[in-house]
């Protein structure tokens, strides 16, 4: 067996180099075949997954009745049929639950014990990869915590407030899942993406042939126009465009402390198959 070949298997199935060399020996080098004999071992089957990509799935949240704490995980799934399934919107809730009821914000301690052997047992019994991707908790020190799941289950936000209310700690993470400002207030936008954006718009306004000190206004006029547009405090509130989210909270005696915004796969490369070309070269051989 060629030395490629058993480190291809052994990285789809994460079992010792020996075990297989064997199966590869005994399927006469055909990985698929070896795979199949492996996965009548317990656990095989949730192993040959894990190098699928999930990147559909939920997000959910749970928390305290009293606002003082609240606990956001996602969990991915290779699938949106799987996505809606009971076995795995229960599953879901076993981890939220877990992570609120012992304060868990690394997604690491949500990759072992009893949650691990149940995300193991339903992969093997629905036959897809799923994944508890992040998980992330808020508590309030003073104030109150706010959540808020889109119907669809693939937005949910979390925001802390100092004083307000539950319902305006509500209102404030609706708009943050509709609107997905980038930060809470201009003087939160890190420099690096300010500096980027300028660059982006000196080059613009360079190419106008205005004077310099018009570009320099024009460039000043673009870079508030950004912050404002992408900080939540500046932008528009989404249930009455007359106000800002920083005046609704304001006139509530309150303050955004911070926000957390999880959507389903973002950030995840999810690769794209050509499947016209990929039967077209299969007929070929």
């Amino acid at each position: 067996m060629s030395a490629a070949l058993v480190k291809e298997l052994r990285e789809r199935t994460g079992l010792g180099l020996m075990e297989c060399k064997k199966a590869l020996s005994e399927a006469g080098g055909d990985i698929d075949a070896a795979i199949e004999a492996l996965r009548k071992s317990s656990g095989m089957k949730a192993a040959k997954k894990a190098g699928r990509t999930a990147a559909d799935g939920v997000v959910a949240i749970q928390t305290s009745d009293d606002g003082s704490f609240a606990a956001m995980i996602e969990v991915n799934s290779e699938t949106d049929f799987v996505a809606r399934d009971d076995n795995f919107l229960n599953f879901v809730h076993s981890v939220v639950g877990k992570a609120y009821e012992q304060r868990v914000s690394d997604v690491s301690v949500l990759a072992e014990g009893d949650i691990e052997e149940a995300r193991q047992a339903l992969v093997q019994k629905i036959g897809e990869n799923i994944s508890v991707r992040r998980v992330v908790t808020h508590e309030a020190d003073q104030g109150i915590i706010g959540g808020y799941v889109h119907g669809n289950n693939r937005i949910a936000v979390l925001v802390s407030l100092k004083g307000g209310s539950g319902e305006l700690a509500r209102d404030v993470a609706m708009h943050v899942a509709a609107v997905n400002p980038q930060v809470v207030s201009p003087d939160d936008m890190p420099e690096d993406l300010v500096a980027k954006e300028r660059e982006i718009y000196s080059a613009q306004a360079e190419d106008s042939g205005k004077p310099p000190e018009i570009v320099e206004k024009m460039i000043e006029g673009r870079i508030r126009k950004f912050l404002s547009e992408n900080s939540l405090t500046e932008q528009a509130f989404v249930k009455d465009p007359d106000i800002t989210v920083g005046k609704l909270v304001s006139q509530a005696g309150a303050e955004v402390l911070s926000f957390t915004r999880f959507e389903v796969g973002e950030g995840i490369e999810v690769e794209k198959v050509d499947f016209a070309s990929e039967v077209a070269a299969q007929l070929g051989n």
